[in-house]
């Protein structure tokens, strides 16, 4: 699904921008892919058709997601292991074996460590923990965003040569430290409220402790290029932050967001599009979404083209949004996607307590208890692959006229 608000030239594209075709795609996808910890996640296959399968991936994830029969029939929860613990139906089955456990073990093993659970937000505008695990799981993140993407770590235009580049709500900094290897003559600068990054950097990458919603330190018509992803949970003010982002872009420059709607959706065939109100996932949701507004924040921000609304109305010229659907699950019949809903639910579901306590607690007033029993149901429920579950994953950027 493509959303452009600004007139475009004749061939479809906004002025100065690459068609969204095959032109828009990298010249080269990084191949082998890989697990985080360097396993390979497709070993059985050459690197010309891992870079087939990611093409593919990314057509069915922007269009419609072809599910695997094997997999969205069962109609369960998923098999139980001699452990107890539940595992996909068929997955472990799948043709691609090795492929299917490198992906278990390896996701698991590298990402989260000794089983580590979150007990508390960290108080102020940010609504994740900050600690070692909650890292690994940011890390997890950004894996997942760029099997989805086929490897791309921006979509606007940008061209070969920007000079300053600004990472908003950097995190860990592994997206910064990679577009520093990308783009060896820029010099990118990452912020965030916490000091989490790491200190061996690419010469050309620094971070800073600083809030964005605070007052810019930078200069006018400074950064060529600003980027901020997942950071819907955080930012209360978007206009605000479009209007200063407005003020401190050289003229033609580019803002990007990339964002996740947490409102689960179903992809099942003759359906509306909806999870039903009542599955658990989607109770879930709206209590964090509920909670989280009580607390200023908006969750919903990025549904419906409103921050695309908010980017045009602040000055921004050939908006686009792109919007790709994000897997729940290992329902999707390609194997890239069936790779990132492993990933993303093993994501949602190793938050899952972190997630609900900060919006739950602070913002609805439950107490730890309630909470808690409200995860026996969500964590099953993850594991029922029938539904077809997705996200939509909002790719929005302007351009300073």
């Amino acid at each position: 699904m493509t959303k452009e608000t600004d007139e475009k030239p004749a061939d479809g594209c906004p002025e100065g921008s690459p068609p969204l075709g095959n032109a828009a795609r990298p010249e080269s996808i990084l191949v082998p892919l890989t697990h985080p910890n360097g396993v390979s996640i497709f070993p059985e296959l050459s690197p010309s058709e891992q870079e087939q399968l990611s093409l593919e991936a990314l057509d069915q994830a922007e269009e419609s997601i072809i599910a695997d029969s094997a997999e969205s029939t069962d109609g369960g929860a998923g098999d139980n292991t001699s452990d107890g613990t539940a595992s996909d139906a068929g997955y472990d089955s799948d043709s691609a074996t090795s492929a299917s456990t490198s992906a278990m073990s390896s996701v698991r093993d590298y990402m989260y460590e000794n089983g580590r659970r979150y007990h508390r937000f960290r108080e102020g505008s940010y609504n994740f923990p900050n600690d070692d695990v909650e890292q690994e799981r940011e890390d997890m993140k950004h894996a997942m965003v760029k099997l989805l993407c086929s490897q791309k770590l921006h979509f606007a235009p940008i061209g070969e040569n920007p000079q300053e580049m600004l990472d908003i709500g950097t995190g860990t900094g592994i997206w910064t430290i990679e577009m520093g290897d990308r783009f060896p003559s820029a010099h990118i600068l990452g912020i965030d409220l916490s000091p989490i990054q790491p200190d061996w950097l690419p010469p050309n990458v620094r971070f800073m402790v600083d809030d964005v919603e605070s007052p810019w330190l930078h200069p006018r018509n400074h950064f060529d290029y600003i980027h901020s992803r997942h950071t819907v949970m955080a930012v209360r003010d978007w206009m605000k932050l479009f209007r200063r982002a407005v003020e401190h872009l050289k003229i033609g420059g580019w803002i990007e967001l990339q964002e996740i709607h947490h409102t689960p959706k179903s992809a099942l065939a003759g359906g509306n599009g909806e999870l039903p109100s009542d599955h658990p996932v989607a109770r879930f949701w709206k209590h964090v979404t509920d909670g989280l507004a009580a607390l200023g924040i908006d969750l919903d921000a990025v549904s419906d083209g409103r921050l695309s609304d908010m980017m045009h109305r602040a000055g921004f010229t050939n908006v686009t949004e792109r919007v790709l659907h994000v897997p729940i699950g290992t329902w999707p019949k390609n194997k890239v996607l069936k790779t990132v809903g492993l990933y993303w639910r093993t994501i949602l579901l190793d938050g899952l307590q972190a997630i609900a306590l900060g919006p739950l607690t602070r913002g609805l007033g439950w107490n730890r208890e309630q909470v808690e029993l409200l995860l026996i149901e969500v964590r099953r429920a993850y594991f029922d692959n029938a539904p077809l579950m997705y996200m939509p994953f909002h790719v929005i950027y302007g351009q300073k006229p």
